[in-house]
């Protein structure tokens, strides 16, 4: 699955677990309409590990943590189950972690998804998955939210008193105030409970000031951004969705000596299960009925600006489309280290400014590259990643598999 994507649910009993290289804390929360918990009796994890609907199993450190969720015992009112995972460690980030969630039929076992969040930072807890009730159906959908100030974040977002830790330690001064915000508080935060009685002292100075979720992503509210490789951008400004239409425009310079180059800009559209659902590129300039249109084929990259310009409708597009990859190829057969001033840049569609730009550096001597993706999340926005990765193919058709395993 890709971020923001669903499934519908083909067994009644689901199990949720997350695997990842450091062992995790992974608890669910039972949330009505409104997005809150009832009470903290809503909050499942390893202290509180049964729920109405919902249940905690402890992988004791050699099996992953899992929720399973009964969704016919899940009591009227409540419309969705959120899964999160954090670290076990105290203070430890997602940075270098790669968590992935797979979805199963509790009775069988079966793999019905798998969920692997994009590239992730200084995130200490994620929200990864929900399992929730549309129109009479329970779905699942990959969320891959981060907060970086722990579950306690989580928590205290979704409804559930967060206490303070018993004061104890009477000579602990001014200490006391800083504890809230520090991971493990009351009934929701980190594994090891021992230490409760005496407020460790790492948490208290990674809590301060402790952004919201999506903590370190970049927004366009400062304006124009330069990304560099493996960095997203939010396409929202002032806490709202840009327009939806955009164009991803892409330039190079042609060669200075030899033969010119034919570079081939493309993008392919990916369905939650990252299936290829088409690609648009100089031999097919309009897909998805219009949603995504090319300009056409530049032969040589003469000429000032962009040399191919790919318009997409973020609004027309249709809700099975989750993922999309630019992809640039060499067709005549050059290597990028042959090819100067490759770059794409996103822009409003509306007033043609320049939104986002990423200029390629460090080329390597293959015939394809992955500029960059966008990713529709679950909020119904879209995020662009920069990317910079190479592949051996002169065509499209040669990098629609390595993109899906990018997505």
């Amino acid at each position: 699955m890709t971020p923001g994507s669903n499934i519908p649910l083909t067994a009644a009993r689901v199990a949720v677990d997350v695997t990842a290289p450091v062992r995790l804390d992974v608890s669910g929360l039972l949330l009505t309409a409104d997005g809150k918990v009832r009470s903290d009796n809503d909050f499942i994890f390893y202290n509180q590990p049964t729920g109405p609907g919902v249940t905690y199993r402890s992988g004791g450190g050699t099996s992953p943590d899992a929720i399973t969720v009964d969704t016919a015992s899940v009591p009227p009112g409540i419309e969705k189950i959120v899964v999160t995972a954090s670290p076990d460690a105290a203070g430890q980030s997602f940075q270098g972690v790669e968590p992935t969630a797979t979805i199963r039929n509790a009775d069988d076992g079966s793999v019905l998804a798998t969920f692997t969040p994009p590239q992730l930072g200084t995130e200490t807890a994620l929200v990864i998955v929900e399992i929730y009730l549309r129109n009479g159906a329970w779905k699942a959908r990959a969320v891959g939210q981060g907060y970086a100030n722990g579950l306690a974040g989580i928590a205290t977002d979704f409804g559930v008193t967060v206490e303070e830790p018993a004061p104890a330690p009477a000579p602990a001064q001014p200490a006391a105030p800083a504890a809230p915000l520090a991971p493990p508080t009351g009934p929701p935060v980190q594994a090891p409970p021992p230490p409760m009685a005496q407020p460790p002292a790492p948490p208290a100075p990674a809590a301060p000031a402790a952004p919201a979720p999506g903590a370190g992503k970049i927004n366009l509210d400062k304006g124009r951004v330069s990304l560099q490789k493996n960095q997203t951008v939010s396409l929202v400004k002032g806490g709202r969705p840009l327009l939806s239409q955009v164009k991803m425009g892409l330039g190079w310079e042609p060669a200075f000596r030899g033969k010119d180059i034919d570079l081939d800009a493309s993008v392919i559209a990916y369905g939650p299960q990252r299936n290829h659902i088409d690609s648009c590129y100089f031999g097919k300039l309009k897909i998805l009925k219009g949603a995504v249109k090319h300009s056409g084929d530049n032969l040589t990259g003469e000429g000032g600006g962009d040399d191919e310009v790919i318009v997409v409708d973020l609004g027309a597009l249709p809700q099975e489309v989750t993922g999309l990859v630019f992809t640039v190829n060499s067709f005549s057969g050059q290597k990028f280290t042959e090819v100067a001033k490759a770059y794409c840049r996103l822009i409003d569609g509306a007033t043609g400014e320049e939104l986002v730009r990423f200029d390629l550096t460090n080329a390597e001597a293959q015939t394809g590259v992955m500029m960059a993706k966008l990713i529709r999340q679950f909020t119904g926005e879209w995020d662009m990643t920069a990317m910079g990765d190479f592949v051996k193919s002169r065509t499209v058709r040669g990098m629609v598999k390595p993109a899906a395993q990018a997505l």
